[in-house]
C-alpha cells in the first residue's frame, strides 16, 4: 500500500491532526459496532460496557458500577437486572457481609466480553495487516504518545489476551 503524503504544514497544524484522529475514530467506532453485531439482541452498547467493567474488576458493589460507568445507581440497576435476565450477569452477597451484594459475570457473560474482543482484534489486525513496516512503527509511536497525553493507561498483554479487554480500565 502507497503511503499518504503529508501536506505541508500539517505536522503543526492541530486542525489537520485532530481531522485524522476523528476520521480515525469513526473507523475504531465502526468497528466496535461491527463486533457488538452478533450481541446486539442480547445487549447494548451501555450494558456491554457495564459487562467489561464487570470483567475486568471482578465482583462489584452496584453503587461502585454507578460510578465507574457514571451513571445513577438507579440507571445501573436496571442494566443489571437486563442483563441478569439475559444470563450475562449474577448477584452474590458478600461471604462476610449478607446483606451487601456484589455483582459478577456469568459464564455467559465473559464468553460474551471475549468473543466480541476477539472480533474486534482481528478486524483491527486485518487493517494494521496492510501496513507497511515503517507505517505500523509510525502508528505505535503516534498512539502510544495519544495515549500518554490522553491519560489512558496502555493495554497489557499477557498470553496473547488483553488484561483490559477493549481498553476500558476505568471509566472516569
Amino acid at each position: 500500500m502507497a503511503e499518504r503524503e503529508v501536506p505541508a504544514g500539517a505536522m503543526d497544524d492541530v486542525d489537520v491532526v485532530t481531522r485524522e484522529v476523528l476520521t480515525a475514530s469513526r473507523l475504531l467506532v465502526a468497528i466496535s459496532a461491527r463486533s457488538l453485531a452478533e450481541v446486539e439482541d442480547k445487549v447494548t452498547l451501555p450494558q456491554f460496557r457495564m459487562l467489561v467493567v464487570l470483567f475486568t474488576r471482578g465482583a462489584t458493589k452496584l453503587v461502585t458500577l454507578a460510578e465507574l460507568l457514571q451513571v445513577a445507581p438507579s440507571t445501573a440497576m436496571r442494566m443489571v437486572d437486563r442483563l441478569i435476565a439475559a444470563g450475562l450477569a449474577d448477584r452474590q452477597s458478600k461471604p462476610d457481609n449478607r446483606r451487601e451484594t456484589l455483582l459478577t459475570l456469568t459464564e455467559e457473560g465473559q464468553r460474551t466480553v471475549e468473543d466480541v474482543t476477539t472480533r474486534r482484534r482481528g478486524e483491527i489486525a486485518r487493517i494494521v495487516e496492510r501496513l507497511s513496516p515503517t507505517q505500523r512503527l509510525a502508528l505505535i509511536e503516534a498512539l502510544a504518545a495519544f495515549n500518554r497525553a490522553g491519560g489512558e493507561p496502555r493495554a497489557q498483554h499477557g498470553a496473547g489476551e488483553e488484561t483490559v479487554p477493549l481498553g476500558w480500565a476505568d471509566w472516569r
